[in-house]
């Protein structure tokens, strides 16, 4: 963890939703005045879309599951390298991952490649990862050492499986039954990659609708924010520069659930998202400025 170099990363599976909290606090963080760089974490995957099917079913004939959340499809030696160098010095090296067409005609790079390693820039106020393993930990590599915000992003599974569904289909092309068989195929790492993460970040947002999802895989419209709750999880409620009261005077309808448990009505996501997050960050700014 660095207070002169800090890192914030916005962890949570595919079909989370990660780019609509990563968009919140770039709009922050603008308005705090402060300069950020975004590191991609599927810039780190080991393969790209051409290779990728060939090495899971190397994997299947092998009698095992290969999915983007298992560590031996990903570089995350490399990712905890450009962590910790950011964090020591304020550099490293990251690239990007060609997700469509859009991003191969802003890049050049053919799509489901990726770019070139390239370095980050050197006048950031704060690095933002995104991706799967942001607070990864093992005996080889621990990422999450590094990071001193940890936002998981955490709907209640079927929703993320629904959401998941219909970007996958809607604007990546995929069909239905291979969303169902990446999501069946990918349920093991899931559990042992990807949740225990959730234990280890500062602050979860878990979004819960109030409409019937129990069949993700069906077509069915997604759930407003106005037909969902948010629940936001405090890992060291104690160490906040806030009080869960103060929080809950200033957003209609919210209470408390537990002592680290903050409901918010999904009408209120977007004041509640940054009155959560913007103290935090304008902490994490001023010891930077001050250390500087």
């Amino acid at each position: 963890m660095s207070s002169k170099h800090p890192i914030i990363a916005v962890t949570g599976s595919s079909g989370a939703g990660n780019p609509v909290f990563t968009s919140a606090i770039e709009q922050l963080l603008y308005r705090l005045q402060a300069r950020y760089v975004i590191v991609d974490g599927d810039g780190f995957h080991r393969f790209n879309r051409g290779e990728f099917p060939e090495e899971v079913q190397k994997a299947e004939q092998a009698g095992r599951a290969l999915s983007h959340f298992a560590p031996e499809a990903n570089l995350l030696d490399l990712l905890e390298s450009l962590l910790r160098e950011y964090g020591q010095k304020g550099s490293g090296m990251h690239r990007r991952y060609v997700h469509d067409a859009e991003d191969a005609e802003q890049t050049g790079c053919p799509e489901g490649g990726f770019t070139d390693w390239a370095p980050i820039p050197e006048d950031a106020d704060f690095l933002i990862y995104e991706g799967l393993h942001g607070c990864y930990r093992s005996d080889q590599v621990d990422i999450d050492r590094y990071v001193d915000l940890g936002i998981g992003v955490v709907p209640i599974v079927n929703l993320e499986w629904l959401q998941k569904m219909q970007r996958d289909t809607g604007l990546r092309g995929y069909s239905k039954e291979a969303v169902m068989h990446t999501v069946e195929q990918r349920l093991s790492d899931y559990v042992n990659y990807i949740t225990p993460q959730f234990s280890r970040t500062d602050v979860n947002f878990q979004r819960i609708p109030l409409v019937d999802t129990s069949n993700p895989f069906e077509d069915q419209p997604l759930p407003t924010l106005h037909e969902s709750m948010l629940v936001v999880r405090f890992r060291k409620p104690k160490s906040l520069p806030y009080r869960m009261p103060q929080l809950m005077e200033q957003i209609p309808g919210s209470f408390m659930s537990r002592a680290n448990n903050l409901v918010i009505p999904g009408s209120e996501f977007e004041l509640g998202v940054q009155l959560v997050l913007e103290p935090l960050m304008a902490e994490m700014l001023s010891k930077k400025r001050m250390g500087a």
